[in-house]
């Protein structure tokens, strides 16, 4: 399958190319980005060609993997969709519930494959604890802290849109990709209030009957960053274990996912409909935050 790269950035650089480049059965045939200068330079890096013209590559191309801002993902996403493009999509899928819909929609008429690159789903051991997890009933409530470091340390995602949607949006759709599965969908967002920096915390009703709380920041202290999700029930406390593997390989099973949806016609569990599922739960919560007040 011929694929496509839209976007230069740090994760495109750090993750994207790489895992393109570097999966067997993929054919990376290009890279376009807003800044045709680091287009350029990223293409040369990996022998493929940049341009200058994002239709042109949508025509030469079976599918695109997008690294780039959500509000801009989401526009080309669909520009993509009625190309004829599969989708490699990454997280959150759109920053406004209108976005995301308009993504679905697209990839539903046009009949194209849609996986969402959330990081965890991706990774063996987490993989395996949360189809272990999902199986257990009587969770009576959950815990997840998705800390990060990135303006509190040098990072090369201090990006601008980080800065204007803050941890909610950035890890949030993370902790929500490993809860939903196996407490059930949100019944309603009960509560959000801010902490120090941008940090956030949201308590969810979830539809098995289980609530769950979630702490999320881009500024914490460096030593205090990591992520954990407890789960609490009837048959004990169960831990999230570590992603062993980077994000490079991770991504690589994200594109073996959407081959194998190309292939059979199954939808992912991580599809397009799924990520904008957790762009309606960040807007509830957002919502209650605008409403709340710092």
């Amino acid at each position: 399958m011929r694929i496509g790269l839209l976007g230069t950035g740090p994760w495109a650089q750090i993750a994207h190319a790489p895992a393109l480049s570097g999966h067997d059965e993929l054919d990376f045939a290009g890279v376009w980005g807003r800044r045709p200068e680091a287009a350029k330079e990223l293409a040369e890096r990996h022998g493929v060609r940049a341009y200058d013209d994002v239709d042109a590559l949508l025509a030469d191309v079976d599918a695109v993997a997008v690294a780039l801002p959500p509000q801009v993902q989401a526009d080309l996403a669909v520009r993509a969709a009625r190309a004829g493009c599969h989708l490699l999509l990454d997280k959150p899928l759109a920053p406004t519930v209108e976005q995301g819909r308009a993504v679905v929609a697209a990839a539903d008429a046009a009949g194209v494959a849609s996986v969402v690159f959330f990081t965890t789903r991706f990774q063996p051991g987490p993989q395996t604890w949360i189809a272990e997890q999902a199986a257990v009933p009587g969770w009576f409530t959950a815990r997840a802290q998705w800390l990060g470091a990135v303006f509190t340390s040098e990072s090369p995602f201090a990006t601008p849109w980080r800065r204007e949607k803050g941890a909610l949006w950035d890890v949030g759709p993370h902790a929500l990709s490993v809860l939903l599965p196996v407490l059930g969908d949100v019944r309603r967002v009960t509560a959000a209030a801010y902490g120090p920096g941008d940090t956030v915390y949201v308590v969810l009703d979830h539809d098995r009957g289980a609530a769950s709380t979630l702490t999320l920041s881009l500024t914490a202290p460096p030593a205090a960053a990591g992520a954990t999700v407890e789960l609490r029930g009837e048959a004990g406390v169960a831990v999230l274990p570590e992603g062993s593997d980077g994000a490079v390989p991770a991504l690589m099973r994200a594109a073996d996912a959407l081959l194998a949806t190309v292939r059979t016609g199954r939808p992912h569990p991580c599809d397009a409909a799924f990520g904008l599922r957790v762009t309606e739960i960040l807007t509830a919560a957002q919502d209650l935050l605008d409403g709340g007040g710092r």
